[in-house]
């Protein structure tokens, strides 16, 4: 298993948004092949030990939020870390852990509440990025806010996750055909 700082490393320092928001299939590769193991012990929860430290616990959001979705693609398995992910998010703001980084890794902290299908987590999302003062992080969550409080899900993950989709949420993905959440 690769360490906390490995992920950190690799996310901030080699690579950042053009690589992060892309969605290309090369930078999925890299991903696998550099921390597909540490993926699988991580979301065993057995990557408790990085805890001890704020940056620990942001390294593990991140493998748990981000490397989950870019692993597992328009898979079930992309969402399966959410909920932990959400738990690991919350316990760093609720401790006051979060201020202890600046952007981007901040924003990185808050992404499982924007990737939450609760208009409650939505909410708090929303309040996270007014703070964190970066409008174009603040525009994507409240636009997660509206699609959540609108469907009480996010549409785009209806097929990976073999759920029937509505006429409505038909619609709203035909016209959101760009954006997915």
């Amino acid at each position: 298993m690769r360490t906390a700082d490995d992920v950190l490393n690799f996310w901030f320092v080699e690579h950042g948004p053009e690589d992060w928001f892309a969605g290309k299939a090369e930078f999925d590769a890299k991903i696998a092949e550099v921390f597909g193991q540490t993926h699988a012990h991580v979301a065993k929860g057995e990557a408790w030990e990085w805890r001890a430290k704020p940056s620990g616990r942001l390294a593990e959001i991140i493998v748990l939020d981000q490397f989950s979705r870019q692993l597992f693609r328009n898979s079930p398995i992309a969402f399966a870390q959410d909920k932990m992910a959400l738990v690991l998010a919350q316990e760093m703001v609720g401790q006051g852990l979060d201020m202890k980084f600046e952007q981007p890794r901040r924003g990185f902290i808050y992404l499982p509440f924007m990737h939450a299908e609760s208009a409650a987590i939505q909410s708090a999302s929303v309040r996270l990025y007014e703070a964190l003062g970066d409008e174009d992080q603040l525009k994507y969550a409240v636009a997660h806010r509206e699609t959540v409080d609108r469907f009480g899900r996010f549409p785009f993950r209806n097929p990976p996750l073999g759920r029937e989709s509505t006429k409505e949420e038909l619609a709203y993905m035909e016209e959101q055909a760009e954006r997915k959440f």
